[in-house]
Parts: structure tokens; sequence; C-alpha cells
């Protein structure tokens, strides 16, 4: 499963259905934003974990590291690391 497509899915949905989106940008407020997140996308067909989102963000930060500058030690700090339930929102939140 490439998480990608499965959040392409999930948006897909959420622009026909108004409440389904409403319930996913509501997950901000949630205690745990991450679990609400997946529960409401499972409980669509949309199989993602917590650690889905956390893994794909992760995985996406390291490569940008190693391809900047030959990577490892001489590669430049990165301010910020892909945060894929974020980008969702902003996503979700222009639609």
């Amino acid at each position: 499963m490439i998480i990608t497509e499965e959040l392409d899915k999930l948006l897909d949905l959420a622009k026909e259905d108004e409440a389904l989106k409403q319930s996913l940008l509501d997950t901000r407020n949630s205690e745990n934003p991450l679990s609400a997140f997946c529960d409401i996308a499972c409980s669509k067909g949309i199989q993602i974990s917590v650690m889905d989102i956390v893994n794909q963000g992760e995985e996406f930060y390291a490569e940008i590291k190693r391809s900047t500058n030959g990577g490892g030690e001489n590669s430049p700090d990165l301010d910020f690391q892909n945060d894929e339930y974020s980008i969702f929102m902003m996503r979700l939140g222009g639609l």
C-alpha cells in the first residue's frame, strides 16, 4: 500500500461527503488527532494506520536529506519534517 494513494482516495471521498470532510477536519481538536483520523479513514474502507502516516513523513524527510549535497554529515539541516497529516488537512481545508 502506498500511503499517498490511500490519502488521495480519502480526499476524494471527502470532496463528495461534507459530513466526512467535517469529521476529518474535527480530528485536529481531538486528544489524539492521528488516531481519530485513522479511525475515520478505516470506517470508510481506507486502511491507514498512525504508523503509516508517521513512517511516510520520516521516509520523505530521509530521502530529501540524502539527496541534498550528498547526504550524510554534509547535508544541511532541514527545519521541517514532512507531516502527512498536516499536509492532508491543508489540502482538505482548501476544498
